[in-house]
């Protein structure tokens, strides 16, 4: 399998965890999207990906798989060990829930290609991205009052937490204030230490930093 993606994409690191946790092999192929106006933007990657957006799988057979949440639901029908979603269906759906609020309600709106209209209207995207990840995380905060264990949901890994480390990582980055998201920290905290996160994180990926 190839795996375009970029260091520092959270919908990518996403990927990569997923690979990591059923001990996949692939090979990492960099797109980087800011260099030269974004080779995500390039003929030879928009044939890849229509949306112009990493991550894309490539299966051995050529087969292209887009969006995040759909290749990692892709890996784990097809390697279902270990399952990255509850076998009880309240808590699947729980699960479901806390990462649809990242994958729809966060990382959307801290994109790149939202962050660089907003700079074009002279707007300030960091602000912009505070608000809206510190909304998504307090409400996140809450639903982890009510479910987590050693983990986001309960006391196994999964997808929950693997959406959760990259936004945190994100939230970060952006300078959101955390201190009303004390349950979601540790539990990132906590969970980014083990193996499959660590391993993928973005400054250990070989495009890091790289101009």
């Amino acid at each position: 399998m190839k795996l375009y993606n970029y260091w520092r994409s959270t919908s990518s690191w996403r990927v990569r965890i997923a690979l990591a946790l059923k001990g996949l092999a692939y090979d990492y192929v960099a797109v980087h999207l800011v260099r030269d106006g974004g080779e995500q933007h390039k003929d030879t990657y928009r044939g890849k990906n229509p949306m112009e957006q990493v991550p894309t799988l490539e299966l051995d057979d050529g087969t292209l798989l887009r969006q995040s949440l759909a290749i990692i639901g892709y890996l784990d029908e097809k390697h279902p060990s270990p399952p990255l979603l509850p076998d009880d269906l309240k808590l699947r759906a729980f699960t479901r829930e806390a990462a649809e609020i990242m994958n729809s309600g966060m990382q959307p709106l801290h994109n790149l290609a939202v962050l660089e209209r907003l700079r074009a209207a002279t707007m300030d995207e960091k602000a912009w991205t505070r608000h809206f990840v510190g909304r998504g995380l307090m409400a996140l905060e809450a639903i982890a009052q009510e479910h987590a264990g050693r983990y986001l949901v309960a006391d196994a890994v999964s997808l929950a937490d693997i959406c959760l480390i990259p936004q945190i990582y994100a939230a970060r980055r952006f300078d959101v204030d955390l201190t009303g998201c004390p349950l979601l920290v540790q539990i990132a905290d906590r969970v980014a230490a083990e193996p499959a996160f660590s391993s993928t994180h973005p400054d250990r990926q070989p495009d890091a930093n790289k101009t």
